[in-house]
């Protein structure tokens, strides 16, 4: 029997589970197989982005399942060079017809560049359309964030950004608390970085509860109330991470396991001049 998976209330009023799959760097030949396997374990929220260049394989995934749509949460991203008002409306139909869907559950902005601003006046119409039934940010650090809160009508449902054990991000997430923004982590596991899967910490802990590393970073995320996304082409890795709902980190691992925050990212810093050259730089066939 599948995992049955909380759900975080979302500013819209709508649910969104609490743990999905990512399909970040997993090849177009790979993806369909993929996500298949994820559904099949159990997860119903997915992960995508145009950037990716896997929507098309994510979408004959989903048609292939037979899981009744209102079942599944699905969320993709706009890329940069689709960034403008009239860019932006022209990509999610493109997103859209790749997946083979009528509509999003969640549609990011994926990064802070550009024209965001003309995005997200093209999302806040697709969301009162009801095309896009959520609407976010992905990668937007605290300044950014409530420049677009303030300046906007409609504040972000969720922002996907970078945490982990190693950054912990807790002043975003603060923030995101006081506007009522869903903090949600991509990369949780770390990308495999600084020794992740080998810290002594975290394998202590993991050791006590009979569990994995991964899956006491993942119940870490879980208990800070913060939506994760881990990704996976193994079957049984998929089932391992989903097979977290069955304990409970104490108050002593949770302030444990704060102190491994370094503050900084070991994967890409969006506020290094380098990494936005090298984004703004970056076209998709999307």
């Amino acid at each position: 029997m599948p995992v049955k998976i909380p759900h975080v209330t979302l500013n819209t009023g709508g649910e969104m589970p609490i743990l999905g799959f990512g399909v970040f760097q997993i090849s177009e030949d790979r993806t369909q197989r993929a996500v298949e396997a994820a559904l099949d374990v159990g997860y119903r929220m997915i992960d995508t982005a145009a950037a990716y260049e896997n929507e098309q394989a994510v979408g004959r995934a989903i048609a292939a399942s037979g899981i009744p749509r209102d079942e599944l949460f699905i969320t993709t991203k706009l890329w940069v060079q689709d960034a403008g008002e009239v860019p932006a409306k022209r990509a999610f139909e493109r997103s859209l017809d790749r997946l083979g869907l009528d509509y999003l559950d969640l549609y990011l902005i994926h990064q802070p560049f550009g024209d965001y601003y003309g995005s997200w006046r093209a999302m806040e119409e697709l969301n009162r359309d009801g095309r896009a039934r959520a609407i976010g940010v992905s990668n937007f650090y605290p300044d950014r964030l409530a420049d677009l809160i303030t300046h906007n009508e409609i504040v972000p449902a969720v922002n996907q950004i970078e945490t982990h054990v190693f950054f912990q991000r807790a002043d975003d997430q603060q923030l995101m608390l006081e506007h009522g923004v869903q903090h949600e982590s991509w990369g949780p596991l770390a990308e495999g970085n600084r020794g992740f899967f080998e810290n002594s910490l975290l394998a202590d802990i993991a050791h006590t509860h009979g569990k994995s590393v991964a899956q006491i970073a993942l119940r870490w995320l879980i208990q800070r109330g913060i939506v994760s996304i881990p990704k996976s082409v193994r079957p049984e890795r998929m089932a391992e991470n989903l097979d977290v709902f069955d304990f409970q980190l104490t108050d002593d691992e949770m302030a444990r396991i704060a102190t491994l925050d370094t503050g900084r990212s070991p994967i890409v810093d969006h506020r290094d001049l380098q990494a936005v050259a090298w984004v703004g730089k970056v076209r998709f066939n999307t």
